[in-house]
């Protein structure tokens, strides 16, 4: 796991400069914002979480972006029903989880809507926690190296449409993280996009 991250920070950091040239060059950068769903399937019953994240992109030809990315979940709140059938609890669970990937995001075309493919690898942490989302969010970076972090795979589809600058994103896929095993997760992000 260690390797692995170590690998791909040398990886950006070595492509960083010339990735940089190209697009002053004309290539061009996007930026954007999301809101994050993701169904952990793996806890009984599964527990649905919702987010906010960041994202940035740049070409590395017409039709291919390098992209990076990261998310964190909020607390979840669910009901509980007890096995009698009639009472149900409102429980709050402390789990967080906080996302980063990185990969390529291959386009159909360079028009104003375009539909894309991608395959992002990378970590998700699952932390513990009963602080507010700033606090809970800066002990999750912290906890990424000591923490519950898992390698994970994401291959997902989308759209965007662009009118100018401005943008709107939808995207869906299947963050793997492996545990004893693949375990599949239910993801999907929307948000503003800006290009420049």
């Amino acid at each position: 796991m260690k390797r692995t991250a170590l690998f791909l920070t040398v990886t950006c950091l070595l492509s960083a400069p010339s990735l940089f040239a190209q697009a002053l060059a004309g290539d061009h950068i996007e930026v954007g914002v999301f809101t994050n769903y993701f169904g952990l399937q793996r806890t009984s019953p599964n527990t649905n979480y919702f987010g906010l994240g960041g994202r940035a992109a740049i070409n590395v030809r017409r039709n291919v972006q390098l992209e990076g990315e990261m998310s964190y979940d909020f607390k979840k709140n669910f009901t509980s029903v007890f096995s009698n059938g009639i009472n149900t609890q409102l429980v709050n669970t402390r789990l967080r989880n906080l996302h980063a990937l990185f990969g390529p995001k291959f386009e159909t075309n360079g028009g104003p809507v375009r539909a894309f493919f991608t395959a992002k690898g990378g970590f998700v942490n699952f932390s513990v926690s009963d602080q507010n989302a700033a606090a809970g969010f800066k002990g999750a970076l912290g906890g990424v190296t000591s923490g519950n972090t898992r390698f994970a795979l994401y291959p997902g589809i989308g759209v965007e449409g662009f009118l100018g600058r401005l943008g709107l994103r939808l995207e869906a896929g299947d963050e793997m993280y492996f545990d004893g095993g693949v375990r599949h997760n239910m993801r999907v992000t929307f948000g503003p996009q800006l290009r420049f």
